[in-house]
């Protein structure tokens, strides 16, 4: 998604001067193009991440719109009190790009893991949260909320190869988009652990367990009125997320059901407990804590 992002930011930066990006001494070999066509509305404000963000919100505040891009677990944690005193209060239109959340990051270990922004971020009034998917739908994602008032959460995905079949870059905030239908099961999966959910429902399909797939790319907004029509008619439900189990999306889809008292059993499919003592790739983390393909496959199976 990264690819996408710049592209898209290149592109609306040409149609509004409005438009500038900091980062927090990191992005090489990817923000380059935003940079040498924009030097003058581009800035490194260094390991700085809450710097980053109170340059950002003065120059929302001046009547421009910043995009403060770093490493997901820096770009939310590190200046989180920032973000809440700064655009979140303000309403200001700050953008905060989150990139590679989840384990992406892989062999640095867990101080690069990202396992609970979208928890903390949408707690925040005021404050839009937004995961796509793939790349296709962070490009729409971008493009849809640039023209907000208030402040923006994107978390991205460093893969821009990144393709979820069925979802065709489609991104209405607030909603929620269905992949496949079935009716063994409701699987919600949210950002780029889509893939993975596709997959493992792909191999329930071949085990003679259709379920629907939706794909939640919008987190505040909720998209609660999707989410409790579609789970009206089932009984049985799965989020599956590259993020604690608690307060992310199972948290969310928890709060949706109780809320609409629907007859749904929930199980949130996540990472559990904290990989402080481990590191590996992204695969091999993802695995490690039961939430790539092969497991989420038996996990839901194991209770149809």
């Amino acid at each position: 998604m990264r690819k996408a992002f710049v592209e898209t930011l290149v592109a609306l930066a040409r149609a509004d001067e409005r438009v500038c990006l900091l980062t927090g001494d990191l992005g090489f070999g990817a923000l380059e193009p935003f940079a040498s066509e924009f030097p003058d509305r581009f800035f490194n404000v260094g390991v700085a991440e809450q710097d980053m963000i109170g340059i950002a919100t003065g120059l929302a505040a001046s009547g421009f719109i910043p995009y403060a891009y770093s490493i997901a677990t820096f770009a939310s944690l590190r200046p989180y009190e920032f973000i809440r005193n700064g655009p979140i209060v303000h309403r200001l239109p700050v953008r905060i790009v989150g990139m590679g959340a989840g384990m992406e990051y892989g062999s640095n270990g867990i101080s690069h893991y990202c396992l609970e922004d979208l928890g903390v971020m949408r707690i925040q009034p005021n404050l839009t949260v937004v995961a796509p998917a793939d790349s296709q739908q962070a490009r729409a994602a971008v493009l849809a909320t640039h023209e907000l008032e208030g402040p923006v959460y994107l978390s991205l995905s460093k893969n821009d190869q990144l393709l979820v079949p069925g979802l065709e870059g489609r991104f209405q905030l607030g909603r929620c988009d269905t992949l496949s239908d079935g009716h063994a099961a409701a699987v919600f999966s949210v950002g780029a652990i889509t893939r993975n959910a596709y997959d493992a429902t792909r191999r329930l399909s071949d085990m003679g367990h259709d379920c629907t797939l939706v794909a939640v790319s919008t987190l505040a907004p909720a998209p609660a009125p999707d989410i409790a029509e579609l789970l009206d008619g089932f009984s049985l439900a799965f989020t599956v997320e590259a993020h604690y189990i608690t307060g992310g999306l199972g948290s969310m889809v928890s709060e949706i059901i109780a809320e609409a008292g629907l007859p749904c059993r929930l199980t949130r499919c996540g990472v559990t407990v904290a990989p402080a003592m481990l590191s590996g790739s992204q695969a091999a983390m993802e695995a490690e804590c039961k939430i790539d393909a092969a497991h989420l496959a038996h996990t839901i199976a194991l209770q149809l």
